[in-house]
């Protein structure tokens, strides 16, 4: 069990710096990174593993994200808010959203609308939107 911890905080620390090496790529060393790491079908719901990493020089007090949902064919299937919680800078953090009445082999694609509420008292205004990058690890698109 000790071994499993270990190889999860490598592998977590590992996704952390991909991140980070990401925004850099994208000229924007200070963006949030939004990666939709992994779905679960849970029974009478679906569970949306995502990792955020605030690539800015301050924390993120709060992030909520207006999320939008399709399902395969490209329709509406609800629109709703994840709360990311708190940012530290530079760390990763894995949020999970479980979503009721949602079969995950139904979904298509999540478009991140925004940031619908960004607590960051040391950052700009624009903090948790401006140079936002995505990218996912599942068969669903992620786009902002």
């Amino acid at each position: 069990m000790k071994m499993i911890r270990h190889v999860a905080a490598a592998l977590t620390a590992s996704l952390g710096l991909a991140a980070a090496a990401l925004a850099q790529e994208a000229g924007s060393g200070e963006a949030v990174v939004i990666e939709l790491n992994a779905m679960k079908a849970n029974e009478g719901s679906c569970t949306l593993t995502f990792l955020v990493t605030n690539g800015h020089a301050g924390q993120i007090d709060k992030a909520v994200y207006e999320t939008v949902l399709f399902d395969r064919a490209g329709q509406l299937e609800r629109l709703t808010l994840f709360d990311f919680g708190t940012l530290p800078a530079g760390r990763p953090r894995v949020r999970q959203f479980s979503i009721p009445g949602l079969v995950c082999d139904d979904l298509g694609q999540v478009l991140i609308n925004g940031a619908n509420t960004c607590e960051a008292p040391d950052l700009s205004d624009t903090a948790c939107d401006a140079g936002l990058l995505l990218q996912t690890r599942t068969r669903i698109g992620l786009i902002g």
